[in-house]
């Protein structure tokens, strides 16, 4: 039976990208079946390896701070992305974020993969 459900917040993991996330919404905890959403703290100087998401959009929230990231078939294209900024990446597109201030930053991600790593190809 489906249901609504409330999930605290908090548990961390790593991801295969090289940055730890806090475990949200995701088929793990709520048994979602087409979504995820989780919350990054990226500190200074946190650089994700290159990668994309084969077959799922994703939606970035920034909460606070700044960070870049380069994006585009060969990387070739760089986007700073501030407090306030919503961020879309298309699936099947490589991206690699990175924070290159000296404080930490934090954002909301949802991707329309309800199992957070399953979709991560690094390159």
């Amino acid at each position: 039976m489906k249901q609504c459900k409330v999930i605290k917040g908090g548990e961390a993991f790593h991801g295969k990208q090289g940055l730890d996330y806090f475990a949200g919404v995701s088929a793990q905890s709520s048994n979602s079946e087409g979504i995820c959403m989780h919350m990054l703290v990226m500190p200074p100087g946190a650089k994700a390896k290159p990668h994309y998401h084969e077959k799922h959009e994703t939606a970035i929230y920034m909460l606070e701070g700044v960070t870049e990231f380069h994006h585009g078939p060969n990387l070739e294209f760089t986007s700073r992305v501030e407090q306030g900024d919503y961020v879309y990446i298309p699936a099947g597109i490589p991206h690699q974020p990175y924070n290159p201030t000296e404080k930490p930053a934090k954002a909301l991600i949802a991707r329309t993969d309800p199992n957070e790593q399953e979709s991560v190809i690094l390159i």
